[in-house]
């Protein structure tokens, strides 16, 4: 049974053929139409030097978002600490917040979201790139929030106007920081599925009750496609599986069509890739993906599902979390 909220991660996928600019107007449509449905979030993913993924500047793109919708929590999927100073990140997201007060979230990852190379062209220093500076980097944001560091520079807007803030992993580090913080923690099982579990053991074990939480909250990542039948499904996922393939590759490129997907001449290895790629996902019809989503809620006992869907059509993207809300779980409510 899914009797847990549902909520969406979009990636802003660029097609082959398409401009960004189409890919931002779908992520648009979506994040209007995944409201009307009753997702409790959307939250859209940093990424840079990466042509098929037009989501590289959250803030401006959940600014924009928040313009075109009303009440579906809006948020980072993450926004790589790394990559920014905590200052910026807190006066933009305290600017959000500002703007559309209870409605953010500002999910923080550890690692740059990109190679090490594009990393220091956003950073233009080596500093504060590695593991080890993040839990200090992570702690000065959060005071530029709460205002805890008397004699700190204060962030305007930010003090006072903290969105919601989490840790996002792939791995056990950020879980385990997260437990200790007292803060939500979501796991990117979507490509990380291998470490899931162990991750969330240690986030459970780890839980301190904080200001923010008094008891641990989990929140797990899984691709989803849903379509009518299993074989459409299996149809429109090829364009994923080969994106990934080629970015792990050092080659990536717009989401090619599920034809021209199809017609690929992947050797043996590779399509033993994009198979273990696909471990513990959901995809399939909507009795199939029902029975997916219910077998990853047993194993992870997880709090709330993030669903991101990378297909290279808006209607068959839309049409998936249709199929899901409608046909799925019956109905969605936020309030859940």
């Amino acid at each position: 049974m899914i009797d847990v909220p549902l909520s969406v991660l979009d990636l802003a996928p660029v097609a082959a053929g398409a401009t960004a600019s189409e890919a931002l107007g779908h992520t648009t449509e979506l994040a209007r139409r995944t409201e009307e449905l009753g997702y409790r979030r959307f939250w859209v993913a940093e990424h840079h030097n990466m042509p098929a993924i037009a989501s590289s500047a959250p803030a401006v793109l959940l600014a924009h978002l928040a313009a075109h919708t009303t009440t579906i929590r809006l948020g980072s999927g993450g926004v790589m600490l790394p990559n920014h100073a905590p200052l910026v990140v807190a006066e933009q997201f305290g600017t959000l917040e500002a703007l559309h007060p209870g409605r953010i979230d500002l999910g923080i990852g550890r690692a740059p979201g990109t190679d090490q190379r594009t990393a220091l062209a956003l950073r233009r220093t080596m500093e504060g790139l590695s593991a080890e500076g993040f839990p200090r980097e992570l702690a000065d944001l959060m005071n530029y929030f709460s205002g805890d560091d008397p004699g700190a520079i204060t962030a305007s807007p930010g003090l006072g106007q903290s969105p919601a803030v989490w840790l996002l992993g792939s791995s056990g580090f950020s879980a385990q920081l997260a437990g200790l913080l007292g803060l939500p923690f979501s796991f990117a099982h979507h490509f990380s599925s291998q470490h899931t579990l162990p991750a969330l053991q240690l986030y459970r074990q780890s839980f301190r009750p904080s200001r923010w939480l008094t008891e641990p909250y989990a929140m797990v990542a899984v691709n989803v496609v849903c379509a009518d039948t299993d074989e459409r499904a299996e149809w429109l996922s090829g364009p994923a599986g080969l994106s990934f393939l080629k970015l792990r590759s050092g080659r990536p490129e717009p989401l090619a069509s599920p034809e021209d997907a199809a017609r690929y001449p992947y050797t043996e290895l590779e399509r033993e890739f994009v198979r273990q790629r696909r471990d513990g996902q959901a995809m399939g019809s909507p009795e199939t993906v029902r029975r997916q989503l219910t077998e990853l809620l047993a194993r992870t006992g997880a709090n709330e599902l993030m669903l991101t869907t990378m297909v290279y059509d808006l209607a068959d993207r839309v049409r998936s979390f249709e199929l899901v809300a409608e046909k799925v779980v019956g109905g969605l409510s936020r309030g859940v």
